[in-house]
């Protein structure tokens, strides 16, 4: 585990599923117990699933809130930049 792996699990969405769209940090954890059990995906999704799985199983989750306001804080940051550089894709 690194600190790039646990800012991915506050910045990255589920690609599929049920909880698609969903940070995997926000994801709940019978749906983390369901991946233990049945077996992760493999590649790197399957990798963030079980790191988040042995985050939340161990009750951890409190050690990703300042990597979540460090994500807020960047991705209005960005959002801002954006916008100001006339990108109406990014406009909120």
């Amino acid at each position: 585990m690194d600190a790039e792996q646990l800012q991915k699990l506050v910045t990255r969405e589920m690609p599929y599923g049920k909880y698609k769209g969903r940070l995997i940090a926000d994801l709940p954890g019978n749906y983390l117990n369901w991946f233990a059990r049945e077996g992760f995906p493999p590649g790197e999704i399957g990798r963030l699933l079980a790191l988040m799985h042995e985050i939340d199983h161990n009750g951890l989750g409190e050690l990703l809130a300042p990597l979540r306001r460090q994500a807020a804080a960047h991705g209005a940051t960005a959002a801002t930049s954006a916008a100001r550089a006339g990108d109406p894709a990014r406009r909120r």
